[in-house]
């Protein structure tokens, strides 16, 4: 039942806006499920679901997806992105840049030969400059 009522709140908050826990008590009521706000405050927790700001402005439910979570990571190490030939450098907040290089790791971007961090920075060698070129830009943009 668990599952399925998880499953359901996920399904929820995909199809639409869900400011608070009223109002999923209210979607979930009317898919079946009769749950008090501390079993949805349990299930939001377990879930993960976190609030973020919505294309319309409005503080709504979403889940945590590895998308964001790298987002995340690299907003708040990475302080700054160059090149130079087929060498990629990200400079990092003091101590994060194992952080910021892990997650980059994980992301598994085309046209990267390694990786390899310090402290502060992280070099990433690429396989030709135009592939260097093209990840700093969307570093950039996630940054």
């Amino acid at each position: 039942m668990k599952k399925k009522r998880q499953a359901e709140i996920l399904s929820i908050i995909k199809e639409q806006t869900v400011e608070n826990q009223d109002m999923l008590i209210k979607a979930l009521a009317k898919r079946g499920y009769k749950v008090t706000q501390a079993t949805v405050s349990r299930d939001i927790n377990e879930l993960r679901l976190e609030k973020n700001i919505n294309d319309d402005g409005i503080s709504c439910y979403s889940q945590i997806t590895d998308e964001k979570k790298y987002d995340t990571i690299f907003h708040q190490s990475i302080t700054g992105v160059d090149y130079a030939m087929n060498i990629v450098c990200l400079k990092c907040r003091s101590g994060l840049a194992n952080a910021a290089c892990a997650t980059f790791d994980i992301m598994n971007p085309s046209g990267v030969v390694g990786t390899i961090a310090g402290d502060d920075t992280v070099f990433i060698l690429t396989r030709t400059e135009s592939d260097a070129k093209q990840l700093c830009e969307k570093i950039r943009k996630m940054i």
